[in-house]
């Protein structure tokens, strides 16, 4: 099954969950240990479809994704990889 890799690349400020670059999660048919979940219900609409090979006309490449989490004053910017 396809899985999807969310990577931290940009972190600014406080992240409550104390996120950092560099961090990974791997997004599949289970929850995502260890990932906030505010950050979680944010990537999942981009997550799915790339899961099912979907992609994004806006990105450099088919199969990846850059999303903020919610939070304004402490943006974590993750990077979403789809791995086979």
């Amino acid at each position: 099954m396809t899985k999807i890799v969310a990577r931290v690349i940009s972190q600014k400020g406080t992240c409550q969950a104390g996120h950092k670059v560099g961090d990974e999660f791997v997004i599949g048919q289970t929850t995502t240990e260890g990932m906030c979940s505010w950050a979680f219900y944010t990537l999942f609409p981009f997550a799915e479809p790339l899961q099912f090979g979907a992609s994004f006309p806006w990105e450099s490449g088919p199969d990846k994704a850059r999303v903020a989490c919610p939070d304004p004053d402490n943006p974590v910017i993750f990077e979403l990889r789809r791995v086979e």
